[in-house]
């Protein structure tokens, strides 16, 4: 008889733990769907300056840091400075050409300001497609290739609570 009741409680406890363990393995709560990409580290902060030399001087010469040296990008209208910071950079941006995006800017901002941040992912095309079906515009309708020689694309401000975002794929 003893045996017995060893034995119901036994099974009692190999069922309420199996009871538990059944539970917990059909949440109700459903988890995220898996995305086909991640979103990485800042890249960088890009700031729209006025003068590009006063700019550099400022980073390199009055707060020390490393700055590279004054690239053209005529398919995007910028020059551009990077200034490394150790954990990202700043991207510092002078208008190249009539039709600048940056002229625009620095129209409405006289003294210059922050213009975009960039944000690497794993795999632009995959990125953007996911974002084009969940209804996130973008700047141009395929990815072009960015400063840093790999793909990137930005999403439409006012589909990032005011901020332009830059995508660059790692």
């Amino acid at each position: 008889k003893m045996a017995s009741s060893i034995l119901k409680v036994a099974v009692a406890g190999v069922s309420r733990c199996s009871g538990v363990s059944l539970l917990r393995s059909h949440s109700t709560t459903s988890p995220l769907p898996r995305s086909l990409w991640k979103l990485g580290k800042l890249n960088h902060v890009a700031i729209a300056v006025p003068d590009m030399e006063r700019a550099t001087a400022l980073y390199r010469d009055v707060l020390g840091a490393t700055v590279s040296e004054k690239v053209p990008l005529p398919e995007h209208g910028v020059y551009t400075v990077f200034v490394e910071l150790g954990n990202t950079k700043l991207e510092l941006l002078h208008p190249l050409g009539e039709k600048s995006p940056i002229s625009g800017f620095l129209e409405k901002n006289k003294s210059g300001g922050m213009h975009h941040i960039c944000i690497e992912v794993d795999d632009i095309n995959a990125a953007v497609a996911d974002l084009k079906a969940k209804n996130i515009r973008t700047l141009s309708a395929e990815p072009r290739i960015g400063a840093h020689g790999k793909p990137v694309m930005f999403l439409h401000p006012k589909d990032c609570d005011g901020v332009l975002v830059e995508l660059e794929e790692a």
